[in-house]
């Protein structure tokens, strides 16, 4: 079968769409399927090409390390705004059509073509390029579109605080709405549509998406990591965001659930690494109240296994926007993967899973006292950081093999009509 995928992130980029695409391009080509991809020039998450490698430019052509054969179409340097991130989405799935209509027509053309969202535009290219191919197109969503437009002046409200500006909020208003119907549009207008969680599955197919299916994603390679040691008397608790730092996440409330939790007589580090959208505004929060937290940048995979050995908890927090409750963040499979205690600051279906495994424990997002609370519980109690039984949930419900088969089953039910 010959698969074709858009999608605006892929590695050498770091970041949990990258992440997802390396297991199942991996996956799929092992199988014996022709993999394909139209992607832009690496330049997540700063906005500037990472690598002027020929290889890596607009334009190239080169089979990458899953043995996928990885078109670089070119891309719109950005800044932390909201705005500049989407003209460059758009910008790079137009020159994803152009490039497809060149190079996938005749014997080179696809079973089934992948248009992967974030990276909203994808969507409607993938389908005008499967129009124009005469192939079915699976939409796959990472986010709840277009739940997630329900929270869009937050969004406007997180921009301006990051360095960003919103619309004005009677165009913000007009344009959710005018969005969520064309969306939907084109959700209904795919031959599949692919989710990461059974909740927003199930509401899709409450609005009349004809096929849904739920392809999980799984938990990372990460180095063993020693049990926490939870006899500990002559430290203080020490919790771990490690990833995105962006509008979603919320990450503020932590910083300022980490100062109540001192202030309260909890000896406690936080510790965040990574960068994003938020991370200014997490530093100056952290700054102002002189918060027990230290922000470190990005890591390389190599490096990950050293912060989780550090931790005590990992934290895997979102924001308390309605579509967050219909998703589960990529790095909750990875905390369950290492065996280290949730520090959950979530709600929803990533509440569940949390409860489901026995991962740890889970507050309301967006709650500092609730948080704050929780962390002051654990460094009282550090029995309660022993977890038992994630790796077996994950087994069950989220195993790399499992998931490549489920899309490859419906990858193959699409491809033949």
């Amino acid at each position: 079968m010959r698969i074709l995928v858009l999608c605006h992130y892929w590695a050498p980029e770091v970041g949990a769409p990258q992440r997802r695409w390396q297991w199942l391009a991996q996956g799929l080509v092992e199988r014996g399927h022709e993999l394909a991809v139209l992607t832009p020039a690496p330049h997540y998450p700063v906005g500037v090409l990472l690598d002027d490698a020929a290889w890596l430019a607009p334009g190239a052509a080169r089979r990458d390390a899953a043995g996928a054969l990885v078109h670089r179409t070119a891309f719109r340097p950005y800044d932390a705004g909201l705005g500049g991130r989407g003209l460059d989405q758009a910008v790079a799935a137009v020159d994803a059509l152009r490039i497809g209509l060149a190079r996938f027509r005749g014997g080179m053309r696809p079973d089934v073509i992948i248009g992967s969202v974030p990276g909203l535009p994808t969507l409607p290219v993938a389908l005008a390029l499967g129009a124009a191919l005469h192939c079915p197109v699976v939409a796959e969503l990472r986010d709840a579109w277009p739940d997630i437009l329900d929270s869009a002046s937050q969004w406007s409200g997180a921009a301006a605080q990051g360095g960003g500006a919103g619309l004005s909020a009677p165009l913000s208003a007009a344009a959710r709405r005018v969005t969520s119907v064309v969306v939907s549009a084109w959700q209904r207008r795919a031959s599949a549509v692919v989710t990461t969680t059974d909740s927003f599955a199930a509401v899709l197919g409450q609005r009349g998406v004809g096929r849904v299916v739920t392809i999980r994603n799984t938990a990372a390679a990460v180095a063993p990591v020693p049990p926490v040691q939870v006899d500990k008397v002559d430290s203080r608790l020490r919790v771990l965001y490690l990833g995105t730092v962006g509008r979603a996440q919320g990450l503020v409330s932590a910083v300022r659930a980490a100062r109540l939790a001192q202030d309260a007589g909890t000896p406690i580090l936080l510790r965040v690494v990574g960068d994003g959208a938020e991370l200014a505004a997490v530093q100056a929060e952290a700054e102002r109240l002189a918060a027990p937290v230290e922000v470190l940048p990005p890591v390389p995979a190599s490096q990950v296994a050293a912060h989780y050995t550090w931790a005590d908890s990992v934290l895997v927090s979102l924001q308390d926007w309605p579509a967050m409750g219909l998703t589960v963040p990529s790095k909750l499979y990875e905390v369950l993967g290492v065996g280290r205690h949730v520090s959950g600051a979530v709600a929803g279906e990533a509440a569940q899973v949390i409860s489901d495994s026995g991962g740890g424990s889970v507050v309301p997002p967006q709650d500092p006292a609730a948080l704050a609370a929780l962390w002051s519980v654990l460094a009282r109690d550090r029995s309660r950081l022993r977890v038992l039984g994630a790796g077996r949930w994950l087994a069950a419900h989220a195993s790399p093999e499992v998931m490549v088969s489920r899309y490859e089953a419906l990858l193959q039910e699409v491809a033949r009509g």
